[in-house]
């Protein structure tokens, strides 16, 4: 239920009601809706305009739908005689949202808002952190990735007025200011900041602009603010000097204020590690897969521990299976198995998923890599770092899309694990996606691995999902290593 009723909504963005039947001022919404398809009675359609459609063109279609009233611009609506609902008029749709959700948020006084950035791991973290101070607090994440200036205002309009804490991923990677605006509308009191890698170099020209746009969300912290900041990554590391309150750094560097040592990655088992937290040593087990899962769990407890969380507090959030993300393991066609990474890729992400392919162990290991994009100028070099990585570990290395053809080509110079012979390669274009599927179909096999990733325009969680549906699932189910070892998910 939207938390504010329609006369506050009119006094916070000046909105003028224009067409249609009565509204009540007490009137609430029960959500936004973005997405005219998504509308359900009641809602409260906004008319967005995004780089291929504009909302406005289907305001109709959100009252066929029983949209109670549409979010629009002004300019949209002085073209309208006879609008279908009535209509909200406003002059930027998406900035009356993000007035919204800032008076909403100043209404929550006691909301400890944690921020999540970074070049990747977002939605990991994200994860990871809100499960841990579940031990605690009532606490809400933001869904999926709503994580941009439409929505993190969203997000910020669904939590409920008992909620405790909040952690909210935040994107900030396409222009300088858009970290800094989020921050105005949450409000956050702790920042973690997971890396700076040269992803969407494309459009912000060099890793020290990204690195820019990060610090942004530790310089919008209040004086009682706390940056977690992952230490191993300089650049990271470097925002300490930027921000006016405490900071708590975090990694395998044991000169990190929370760290660990020792790292046994246990393949589809999970990771464990001692870890050195507030002066005690332990060891902990986690079921997080794959090379990146130290760095997620270290994150957690180094914000757990920021807040005063004892380790008997943050430990169960650890069996939440929503941590897990990414590499999610599942049954594939004739008794292969799945691995999903699909959420996206970038050249460290795409080596960590490689690398649990590896710890497999001796069974024949298939990749689907699609392309990864907004790379900028270093994309023919990052592709081939993958495709080098992608030779060394498995028998067959499938690609993706016109870039991924940079993957094939390294990885067939690469002496493989194979007595020393380069893995067999094939490419698909973007324009052959069903001959890829068809491929997949024909040839994965009983105890064949197959790891597909891309990034996330591609689309490869459905190329999953036909996968998956061979198998007979509708999700992904429990699996278990050669040991018999329930798999995390």
């Amino acid at each position: 239920m939207m938390p504010l009723t329609l006369a506050e909504i009119l006094e916070a963005t000046d909105a003028e009601v224009r067409g249609g039947g009565h509204l009540p001022a007490d009137l609430r919404f029960p959500q936004i809706e973005r997405d005219s398809r998504q509308v359900a009675p009641g809602d409260l359609f906004i008319a967005i305009r995004g780089e291929v459609h504009d909302g406005h063109q289907f305001v109709a279609e959100a009252a066929a739908k029983g949209a109670a009233a549409a979010l629009v611009s002004k300019e949209w609506a002085a073209g309208q005689t006879e609008p279908p609902l009535p209509l909200l008029v406003v002059e930027a749709p998406v900035d009356a949202l993000q007035v919204m959700a800032g008076v909403w948020r100043n209404r929550l006084d006691d909301l400890i808002v944690v921020g999540i950035t970074g070049s990747i791991g977002k939605t990991s973290t994200k994860e990871v952190v809100a499960s841990v101070l579940g031990g605690r607090y009532r606490t809400y994440r933001n869904p999926g990735n709503l994580n941009n200036e439409i929505g993190l205002p969203l997000s910020v309009l669904a939590i409920t007025p008992d909620t405790e804490a909040a952690v909210l991923e935040m994107g900030g990677a396409y222009a300088f200011g858009e970290l800094r605006l989020l921050a105005e509308i949450a409000r956050p009191r702790l920042a973690v900041v997971t890396n700076v890698f040269p992803v969407h170099l494309e459009r912000m020209g060099s890793i020290e602009a990204i690195a820019e746009t990060k610090a942004e969300l530790v310089e919008a912290l209040p004086d009682d603010g706390i940056a977690i900041l992952h230490g191993d990554d300089p650049r990271v590391r470097a925002m300490a000097g930027r921000c006016r309150g405490r900071v708590v750094s975090y990694g395998l560097d044991p000169s990190n204020d929370v760290s660990a040592s020792e790292v046994t990655t246990e393949a589809l088992a999970g990771t464990s590690f001692w870890l050195n937290l507030g002066g005690e040593r332990l060891f902990v087990k986690v079921p997080l897969v794959g090379g990146h899962a130290v760095e997620l769990a270290l994150a957690g407890f180094a914000t757990g521990h920021a807040l005063g969380l004892h380790i008997a507090e943050m430990l169960p959030g650890f069996d939440d299976p929503a941590i897990q993300v990414r590499l999610l393991v599942s049954p594939g066609p004739r008794g292969s198995r799945i691995i999903d990474d699909t959420y996206n890729a970038s050249t460290p992400s795409v080596l960590s998923a490689l690398g649990l392919l590896e710890s497999l162990g001796p069974r024949r290991a298939i990749v689907v890599l699609g392309e990864m994009r907004e790379m900028g100028e270093l994309a023919a070099e990052e592709h081939k770092i993958v495709g080098r990585r992608a030779g060394e570990v498995a028998d067959l290395v499938v690609t993706y899309g016109e870039l991924a053809r940079i993957i094939a080509a390294e990885a067939a110079t690469v002496a493989g694990r194979n007595e020393g012979r380069p893995p067999t390669v094939i490419s698909f274009g973007l324009e052959q996606r069903d001959e890829l599927v068809r491929f997949l179909q024909r040839e994965l096999q009983a105890g064949d691995v197959v790891l597909l990733k891309g990034s996330r325009g591609l689309r490869m969680e459905e190329i999953v999902e036909v996968l998956r549906a061979d198998a007979g699932l509708d999700r992904p189910g429990e699996m278990t290593d050669s040991d018999g070892q329930t798999a995390a998910q």
